[in-house]
């Protein structure tokens, strides 16, 4: 057999098992909508933070440190069972850098094999092919890179130029579904970047989708004309994401507070490193409850307790888990007191979310 002809099959049977893969993730994403839509008392989506340390310093991210250690595997397999009791549908793994945990490819299967969706949040330095052959066995099924600049700069070295390879090669072996998230706000200085790489994004045979940048509270800011119209392409060019479904990204765009009931606590979890519950990694504090404690009659108040930072929020990802429930249940709750955990913990503080994690 010819190395051409070897190359040739093993790149056919990458795509045989991508698109199988896909077909069952697909399958398991509608069963998922179905039970979310039948019943309200189930988080649908969970992030959580194996490890807090990252091998960056984005100097817009204040989400990372460079010295804490990783969550020990035991620990993330008694935190993830808890979640699974609860019937979590999808979990997604955030950092940090998760990618640096030694035990994330456990991780990932403990996820798969408690019943859930595993995705993943990286910023793709440590991928290559064998990290990506370790990725495709664990069971992994969605991975999403942000990428923020074409060429990396004294902000961000997460740029096009520096992850292309490895955006490469993501295409040749990945058989999970890969997104790349660009950028547009303030700090982007040349907003065009995001048009190239989701044109890049597409090329590789991903989707693309494209994250606004909001303030340290995670409050939106409207963008400037020019960069409108390139958020108006690349929304075009992502007509396979779940975003293109509804108007909270457009009216990010455009500055627009939008009516929604945000359900975070209840049907989205943000679960930090050290195993605590808050509405998003911009409310980080609240409530602020170990998961271990976080009782059913909580989610229940959460779920219908008005989030006063809803109107002009930016994580989209919590926006599209409140679409399924937008149409019921309104909100008449406040927010209660925030009541201190149980077992000392690491002082928490509010702070903002690292670009494009949603």
């Amino acid at each position: 057999m010819t190395e051409e002809t070897r190359v040739a099959r093993a790149s056919a049977k990458t795509r045989l098992r991508r698109r199988l893969r896909f077909l069952r993730t697909r399958v398991r994403e509608l069963k998922m909508i179905g039970k979310a839509l039948v019943s309200t008392k189930h988080p649908i989506l969970v992030h959580i933070i194996p490890m807090r340390q990252c091998n960056l310093a984005c100097t817009y991210c204040n989400e990372f440190d460079d010295s804490s250690k990783p969550v020990p595997l035991e620990e993330m397999k008694k935190r993830l069972d808890i979640l699974a009791g609860m019937g979590t549908s999808i979990i997604t793994i955030s950092g940090g850098e998760p990618l640096m945990h030694p035990e994330l490819d456990k991780v990932i299967r403990h996820i798969r094999r408690r019943g859930m969706i595993a995705g993943l949040i990286t910023n793709g330095f440590y991928l290559n092919k064998e990290r990506i052959e370790r990725l495709n066995e664990s069971g992994l099924e969605h991975l999403q890179i942000s990428i923020d600049n074409v060429v990396p700069d004294e902000v961000s070295k997460k740029s096009l130029k520096t992850l292309d390879g490895r955006l490469v090669m993501l295409s040749q072996y990945a058989v999970f579904q890969v997104n790349i998230n660009s950028v547009l706000g303030s700090g982007v200085k040349d907003p065009d970047d995001a048009l190239k790489i989701a044109h890049r994004a597409v090329e590789l045979g991903f989707t693309s989708t494209v994250g606004i940048i909001h303030d340290n509270n995670g409050q939106l800011k409207p963008l400037g004309p020019h960069e409108q119209e390139i958020f108006e392409e690349v929304m075009a060019l992502g007509k396979r994401s779940f975003s293109r479904f509804n108007e909270f990204q457009h009216n990010v765009a455009r500055g627009k507070e939008h009516n929604w009931r945000c359900r975070s606590g209840s049907r989205y979890l943000y679960i930090c490193e050290d195993g605590l519950v808050h509405w998003c990694s911009q409310q980080r504090g609240y409530p602020g409850i170990p998961l271990s404690q976080y009782t059913p009659e909580m989610r229940h108040r959460e779920y219908s307790t008005k989030k006063f930072c809803a109107p002009r929020c930016t994580v989209s990802c919590v926006q599209q888990v409140g679409m399924l429930d937008n149409w019921r249940d309104p909100q008449n709750l406040s927010p209660m007191p925030i009541t201190p955990p149980a077992t000392p913990q690491e002082e928490l503080v509010q702070i903002g979310h690292a670009r494009g994690d949603s």
